[in-house]
C-alpha cells in the first residue's frame, strides 16, 4: 500500500463566484497533487454522476418557466445525495483524495446568499444528505464581482445563473466571505484578482501544508 492510501482520503473543494478562475486552478491542483503521488478523483457539483449531470443540465438551462428557489435547492441536494453515495464517499473510504469543483458551501452562497433562502432550511438538508460530513479543506477563490463577471462574459453564452444581476453575485460573494470567516479551519482564502502565478503560489502553499500534515 502506498503512503497516500494508508489513511482515509482527503476531500478538497474549490469555491468561488463567476469568472474567478476555478477551472484553471482546479487543473493546477489536480496536476500538482498527482505529481506528488496522490491518487485523485476530480469531480464537480452539481454533477459527478450520470444522474447528477442530468440534474445539472436542468439547473443551468435557460427556460421560460420560473424556477422557484426551493425547487432549485431541492434539485441541488438531490444531485449531491447521488454524488456523495456513488463517487465521493467510496473514493475517500479507499484512501483516494477527492477534488471537487464546488460543494455545499456553494449552496449556502448561491441559494442562501443569492436567492435569500432560509439558511436553516439549507442546514436541515445538509444534515439529511451529509450528516456530519464536510470538506477537509476549501479553497475560496475571491475577486470583486464586476471583474469576475467581465471574465465570465468573455467566455461566451451565459447559463441561467450567469444571467443574474450584479446584486445577486454581490450577495453570493458576501455569503462566501461570511462562511470563510465563520469556518477558518476549513477555508483558505485566495485573492484571485492577483496574477495567476501568485494565485497558484498561494494554492501550492496550502497543498504543501496538507501533504505535510499527512507526512507526504
Amino acid at each position: 500500500m502506498t503512503a497516500a492510501k494508508q489513511h482515509r482520503g482527503l476531500f478538497i473543494t474549490v469555491e468561488g463566484g463567476e469568472g474567478v478562475g476555478k477551472s484553471t486552478n482546479l487543473q493546477f491542483i489536480a496536476d500538482y497533487l498527482r505529481s506528488r503521488g496522490i491518487e485523485l478523483v476530480q469531480t464537480r457539483e452539481p454533477g459527478g454522476t450520470p444522474l447528477a449531470e442530468q440534474i445539472r443540465e436542468l439547473l443551468l438551462e435557460t427556460r421560460d418557466e420560473t424556477v422557484f428557489p426551493l425547487a432549485e435547492l431541492l434539485l441541488v441536494f438531490a444531485a449531491r445525495a447521488q454524488h456523495l453515495q456513488e463517487v465521493i464517499m467510496p473514493a475517500l473510504e479507499q484512501g483516494v483524495w477527492v477534488l471537487s469543483d464546488r460543494f455545499t458551501d456553494a449552496t449556502y452562497a448561491y441559494q442562501g446568499g443569492g436567492r435569500r433562502l432560509d439558511l436553516g432550511q439549507i442546514a436541515s438538508l445538509e444534515a439529511l444528505v451529509q450528516g456530519e460530513f464536510r470538506p477537509d479543506i476549501t479553497l475560496l477563490l475571491d475577486m470583486p464581482v464586476a471583474e469576475g463577471m467581465a471574465r465570465a462574459g468573455a467566455r461566451g453564452e451565459l447559463d441561467r445563473f450567469e444571467r443574474e444581476q450584479l446584486a445577486f453575485f454581490e450577495r453570493v460573494r458576501g455569503a462566501y466571505l461570511a462562511r470563510a470567516r465563520r469556518y477558518p479551519d476549513q477555508y483558505r482564502l485566495v485573492d484571485a484578482s492577483t496574477p495567476l502565478v501568485d494565485v497558484q503560489l498561494r494554492i501550492e502553499a496550502v497543498l504543501d501544508g496538507l501533504l505535510a500534515g499527512r507526512g507526504l
